[in-house]
């Protein structure tokens, strides 16, 4: 059968300029929080913990290492993303917002009756969303799939997925962590938002996951531990897993519940409760203040009269 994705390659059009730029990413970080602290709060549910936990690492996948196509989101030679962990999909939405797959006027109608902005991710309903998700444990099997189609036509964009450190505890993952290094699926980038803490306490309260890396390197996966804050760091770890090559790769990312509004962080309350409208506000003026260290820093990511 012919297949037009196997062809000679050929970067199609409208693909996302990614940047190296830590600074700039940084300032996009930190404008996805606000947006995840207000749709959440407009929504008076969700998933904010979560969401502001692994959001320095979704930025760091959609404004510089991934190679997508917002102007057509089912492009064949797109890398593929599987948020796994589903129920942080606020970031996700922030991420796919800014970088053009829908109006940004649509993040604030999260979870609303006929929005295209479901409580956990749908590719039937968001442009952008290669997977829907929200059952934990499930999406690394689903990634595997994808990465052996991609082999199988012959292509080389790559899967990424991002799971959550309490849905370690499924022993889908396992079964699946076993299939992606049986069948050597070095197209393959996992992450794992490594928070410590799940919807019924901590993850060490709940099921100790611990030693966690050196669970993944058993299962025959290269194995990368940093601070899933720290841009530096998450910009050398995906390069790294990008050199990977006859076995998976994973990266290990510890970091903070709720990360950038400090009322939130560490804070369990907001893994599934939304801000009232003072939280709003307070966290709001707290990434204001953020920004504004930032804007001293690098003044020239900013123009005069940028509203924030």
């Amino acid at each position: 059968m012919h297949n037009p994705a196997a062809e000679p390659h050929q970067e199609p059009a409208g693909a996302w300029a990614g940047t190296r730029d830590e600074g700039f990413l940084r300032k996009m970080a930190l404008e996805a929080r606000r947006h995840i602290v207000r749709m959440t709060g407009a929504a008076g549910s969700g998933h904010p913990g979560g969401s502001l936990s692994a959001i320095d690492l979704l930025t760091a996948l959609y404004f510089s290492e991934m190679r997508h196509y917002p102007g057509n989101p089912q492009e064949p030679r797109r890398d593929r993303f599987v948020l796994s962990k589903g129920h942080g999909c606020p970031a996700l939405y922030a991420v796919l917002g800014m970088t053009g797959y829908f109006p940004m006027d649509e993040l604030i109608r999260l979870r609303k009756l006929g929005s295209i902005l479901q409580g956990h991710p749908c590719m039937l309903k968001t442009p952008g969303v290669d997977m829907s998700t929200g059952s934990l444990g499930q999406g690394l099997s689903a990634a595997n799939g994808m990465a052996l189609a991609q082999r199988l036509d012959r292509l080389d964009n790559r899967v990424f997925v991002m799971m959550g450190d309490g849905e370690q505890q499924e022993g889908q993952v396992w079964e699946a962590a076993m299939t992606a290094a049986h069948y050597k699926l070095d197209n393959l980038v996992g992450i794992i938002d490594y928070n410590g803490m799940q919807i019924d306490g901590t993850v060490t309260e709940v099921m100790e996951i611990a030693p966690l890396a050196e669970k993944w390197k058993a299962f025959g996966w290269e194995v990368f531990e940093i601070d899933g804050h720290r841009m530096d760091e998450i910009l050398d770890a995906l390069d790294k897993a990008g050199a990977v090559t006859g076995k998976p790769a994973m990266i290990v990312a510890r970091t903070v519940k709720g990360k950038g509004v400090s009322f939130m962080e560490h804070n369990l309350k907001f893994h599934g409760n939304a801000p009232t409208a003072d939280q709003v506000a307070a966290a709001l003026e707290e990434l204001e203040q953020a920004e504004q260290v930032l804007r001293t820093e690098r003044p020239d990511l900013y123009r005069a009269g940028d509203e924030q």
